[in-house]
């Protein structure tokens, strides 16, 4: 007899999880989204202006669908807590307690000291095997986002950041120093919640950036013209003249700038250098500027500012004569003054936050939230106000329409499941395992995106249809596949264990004991877990083939056989199709 053909509880189980992952592939690579239907860190509060409230604001209780659709947007994936809350709350009061909370911060790795050596040897001898982990790399900064987007309360303005640092882009491929990157990130943190021309200021005054895009001693002689033209093409303005609602004018790509434009900004940038503080055994160079060191903003360097007359977009223009920060401020308002910033970054964030493929309208809502400063409640009334805009995304009605359409949602992209599963399933991470092994596997291991234009970029086209799917950028096969691998070396491989060379190490588990108790219920459990993870039953079809699939484990209603039922429906459910996609 051939065994491999003997149809078994366990083989029909494993022949169901191919056909999930199979599906999931499937299901992702076409973007069918109507068709299944149916502490790391301390807290500091951020020193912008407060939402409001939300105690002034009342209960406006919610569904399932959307405490759970509301959880995918704006939080690292449901808990059964969270959603609770969320359901009792409702978007707008949920939403303002989140801007209200304490921030957590990125605190883990070395400082300062690796900009400051002056010695004849190299700064890592004698500090151990992890010198370059510790002090060089982004692998603490990896430790401290997974503990806090898993573990701590804040995640709303967690992932908010998220989406913020991948659109402002440094990369650890490019600039090294564990401190200064921390700086950038925190930085991106506590702006989170502002407004957009600080955060532009913040990102055209950090040193990281400025050694990231050659804008650190950029001398009038011969300015560098990287930092200007992504400063234009990528942070602020875009390339196409666009209409208040995301729409190119006149349906055509109309450029908003050309090569002189970039020219001018690039010499309305120079003259900034290292904040003070950094040395080297061989001096600072060029003269009259400081040393490589990350430890606060960059500073003006008056002999190497470029005080010629200069055109930039919005009417703006300098007059002959002006210093590096008049020059700054300049180009701040010709920027924050241009019509395309508001649909340009506020379409990005609702990609990231929402759904790949907005309407137009709902483009065009967000960027008047965007200009004015306000929605409803939310906002300061200054232009760039990312309260107002992040409301203003979260609560629209395309984002809370409880029967969305075929082109809505988003692929899940890696980061949120490796999160989403260890959040469900009431687990714990160090992050240790999420950059170097899985961040490599799926392709987004963070701070070390391969580019300024991120790990992917906005209008990835979804092969076969004409929507964008931008997470697709870096999906293939090979990791649809992963995905399901990564479920399954949670539930059924056990995690890892903690490392001894980690800091706090609690390695990365998850702990299904919390479900146990509906495991002698093989549809209970499958009901509990869908309506957790997809604030809905599966449909009806899949459900009776995953619920089939619990049940091949037994008979019998021991701790050994509960187990395996909560491992089996947990590992379906994660692996679907429904969960791959965002909806």
């Amino acid at each position: 007899m051939d065994i491999r053909n003997v149809d078994t509880p366990l083989t029909r189980a494993r022949r169901l999880a191919r056909g999930a992952a199979s599906s999931a592939v499937m299901w992702v690579a076409l973007l069918g989204l109507a068709a299944c239907g149916g502490g790391a860190s301390s807290p500091k509060t951020g020193s912008e202006p407060t939402a409001p409230p939300a105690s002034s604001l009342p209960d406006q209780p919610t569904t399932q669908r959307d405490a759970v659709r509301l959880a995918d947007q704006a939080t690292f994936g449901p808990t059964e807590a969270l959603i609770a809350t969320i359901r009792t709350q409702g978007p707008a009061k949920w939403i303002a307690e989140q801007m209200n909370l304490p921030m957590s911060r990125y605190t883990s790795g070395g400082t300062g000291a690796v900009h400051q050596h002056t010695g004849s040897g190299n700064f890592c001898d004698g500090r151990g095997a992890n010198c370059w982990r510790d002090w060089w790399s982004a692998t603490p900064l990896v430790w401290d986002f997974y503990r806090n987007a898993v573990h701590n309360p804040d995640q709303l303005r967690q992932r908010v950041a998220l989406a913020l640092q991948q659109i402002l882009v440094v990369s650890n491929l490019e600039v090294e120093g564990t401190y200064g990157l921390r700086n950038y990130h925190n930085m991106l943190l506590e702006q989170a919640f502002g407004n957009y021309r600080e955060v532009l200021r913040k990102v055209s005054l950090s040193p990281v950036m400025g050694d990231y895009l050659n804008n650190a001693n950029n001398d009038r002689a011969a300015p560098n013209e990287n930092f200007a033209r992504e400063l234009l093409q990528l942070f602020s303005i875009g390339t196409c003249e666009l209409n208040p609602d995301g729409t190119l004018k006149s349906g055509k790509c109309i450029p908003t700038y050309d090569n002189d434009t970039v020219r001018a900004y690039a010499y309305a940038l120079t003259g900034w250098t290292y904040p003070p503080g950094g040395a080297t055994a061989w001096g600072c160079w060029p003269q009259g500027t400081h040393c490589r060191y990350y430890g606060g903003d960059m500073v003006p360097a008056a002999a190497y500012h470029d005080t010629g007359a200069r055109t930039l977009l919005s009417g703006v223009s300098l007059a002959a004569g002006h210093t590096a920060p008049q020059a700054l401020e300049a180009v701040l308002d010709s920027l924050m003054n241009h019509p395309n910033i508001g649909p340009f970054i506020g379409k990005q964030l609702i990609q990231h936050l929402v759904t790949s493929n907005p309407s137009a309208a709902y483009v065009q809502r967000v960027s008047t939230a965007f200009n004015t400063g306000r929605f409803d409640s939310f906002g300061s009334g200054q232009r760039g106000d990312l309260r107002a805009t992040i409301a203003a995304i979260l609560l629209d009605p395309e984002a809370r329409n409880a029967n969305p359409g075929p082109e809505f949602g988003r692929l899940r992209e890696p980061v949120q499941v490796f999160t989403g599963v260890l959040r469900a399933l009431n687990g714990r991470t160090d992050g240790d395992a999420l950059g170097w092994w899985w961040g490599e596997q799926l392709r987004q291991h963070l701070f070390r995106a391969p580019s300024v234009f991120n790990f992917y970029p906005p209008d990835y086209p979804v092969a076969g249809t004409a929507l964008v799917g931008p997470a697709f950028g870096i999906h293939n096969a090979n990791t649809a596949l992963q995905r399901i691998n990564y479920v399954n070396y949670l539930v059924f491989w056990g995690g890892s264990a903690p490392a001894s060379q980690v800091p706090n190490a609690v390695g990365t588990r998850v702990d299904l004991s919390a479900f146990a108790s509906d495991a002698d219920d093989p549809a209970k459990l499958v009901d509990r877990l869908s309506m957790l993870v997809l604030g809905e039953q599966l449909p009806a079809g899949p459900r009776r083939l995953v619920i089939d699939a619990v049940s091949a484990f037994g008979p019998g209603s021991n701790e050994t056989v509960r187990l395996n039922r909560v491992r089996q429906a947990a590992y379906l459910i994660f692996a679907s199709p429904q969960y791959q996609i965002i909806r």
